[in-house]
């Protein structure tokens, strides 16, 4: 970043894009590009850190559930119902508005709920696989259920999966800028393309590069990961929808 993304300059509140500073100055005086730069490192932190924590519970619930059948599977897809019968982002508020505004907090408010579609996918994919005669053959030798799951059928499992979590970095990032828009995200002053977007809507006509700058942002940077997942799946052809 150029300047320091926390250096105010008051008699420059509001500047519009010149050569000194690329993207103009928000209220304070502040340079918006270095504000966005660092942004940008809050808002791949969080896509990738929630689908991560997402991801290892989801997978582990899962599989394991799918492996084992019987009552602990009827009870793993009840409790999925119940928990998406929730929407998503007003729980993510609701937690976020509770715990306060901080890092960890949009983290944890995000992955309540983040690991459920990851679960399904994975308990789709292990309940399909684990009647495959690869693994009834690995069962007849007196392969161990914890070998047959982790060494045969999870590594042919991840395909569908990867692409789910590539699409989930993008969902997280949007949510990550409306819990900030609405000042549920990080606390101030540290920059948030979210909390950028809320602070420049007051001065929409006046500044308009204050919202045209970070929405553009998150408009390129989730089009950017979307593309990603596109590419995954035509490359990996992944068919199967989650049951």
């Amino acid at each position: 970043a150029p300047r320091d993304p926390l250096a105010q300059s008051l008699d420059e509140g509001l500047s519009t894009p010149s050569g000194d500073h690329w993207l103009g100055q928000d209220k304070l005086g502040r340079d918006v590009l270095s504000r966005l730069l660092h942004g940008a490192r809050l808002s791949l932190s969080v896509g990738f850190l929630t689908v991560a924590v997402s991801l290892a519970i989801g997978v582990t619930a899962g599989s394991i559930a799918g492996f084992l059948g019987g009552t602990a599977d009827r009870v793993f897809v009840h409790a999925c119902d119940v928990l998406m019968a929730f929407p998503g982002i007003l729980l993510a508020i609701g937690i976020a508005a509770v715990r306060g505004p901080s890092f960890g907090n949009v983290l944890f408010a995000l992955s309540v709920l983040g690991w459920v579609g990851y679960a399904r996918v994975a308990r789709s994919q292990v309940l399909k696989l684990k009647a495959m005669e690869y693994v009834e053959s690995a069962r007849a030798v007196g392969g161990r259920p914890s070998r047959l799951l982790l060494a045969h059928i999870l590594p042919n499992a991840l395909s569908p999966i990867l692409v789910e979590a590539t699409f989930g970095i993008g969902r997280a990032i949007v949510a990550e800028a409306g819990l900030s828009f609405l000042g549920l995200g990080v606390a101030p002053p540290a920059p948030s393309w979210g909390s950028m977007i809320g602070e420049g809507r007051h001065f929409l006509f006046v500044a308009p590069h204050l919202v045209t700058a970070p929405g553009a942002a998150i408009l390129l940077t989730v089009m950017s990961i979307n593309f990603v997942g596109d590419g995954l799946r035509d490359a990996l052809d992944v068919r199967e929808e989650a049951q």
